[in-house]
């Protein structure tokens, strides 16, 4: 723990290891598990219950996460990390066989073109999105301040060219921040 920083291991909540439970109530509800294609319907048998969506600066934390939803058996695609670029490997077949997604957002999350890529793809789903802030309050998140605010400064100039895709991942934030979560 201590070459990841850590001095303690943070204790992850109850509510994040009742996932499970959410998961099996949501089974039914039609809102949260249509999906763009009918192909990736079968994916209750060989798919993921959960996405993990995260930055790989944040590993310490999700292989906590990931070890407390894998000991509730919940099914959760991690990503493997690629160790010379850091990049999550795999990201599309997961991505569309997952029911339900949490997105562990924090100062790194945003730094990292991949993770907005890979929200702005999560909230056009319908599937649950369940965010855990971790070491950053949500309206930071949903009003872009403080760091937020620089990062996205720095991506308009970047992506002058491509506004757009910068206003999307703006959005998607904003979205998620709205969204009933946890802070860790």
């Amino acid at each position: 723990l201590i070459a990841w920083g850590l001095t303690t291991v943070p204790k992850i909540p109850d509510s994040i290891l009742n996932l499970s439970k959410l998961v099996e109530f949501n089974l039914s509800d039609k809102e949260y598990l249509e999906t763009p294609s009918s192909s990736v319907q079968n994916s209750t048998l060989t798919g993921w219950d959960v996405f993990l969506s995260y930055c790989s600066a944040d590993t310490p934390f999700t292989s906590h996460l990931y070890t407390a939803l894998d000991r509730h058996e919940i099914r959760t695609y991690k990503g493997d990390v690629e160790p010379s670029t850091g990049e999550v490997i795999g990201f599309p077949q997961a991505f569309w066989e997952s029911k339900f997604f949490v997105v562990v957002l924090s100062e790194n999350y945003i730094s990292s073109y991949r993770c907005l890529d890979e929200l702005g793809n999560i909230v056009s789903r319908k599937n649950l999105v369940l965010p855990v802030f971790y070491k950053i309050d949500a309206s930071v998140v949903e009003d872009q301040t403080g760091g937020f605010r620089e990062v996205f400064e720095r991506l308009q100039i970047n992506f002058g060219g491509n506004l757009g895709k910068v206003e999307n991942w703006r959005l998607a934030l904003k979205k998620v921040a709205k969204f009933s979560g946890y802070h860790i």
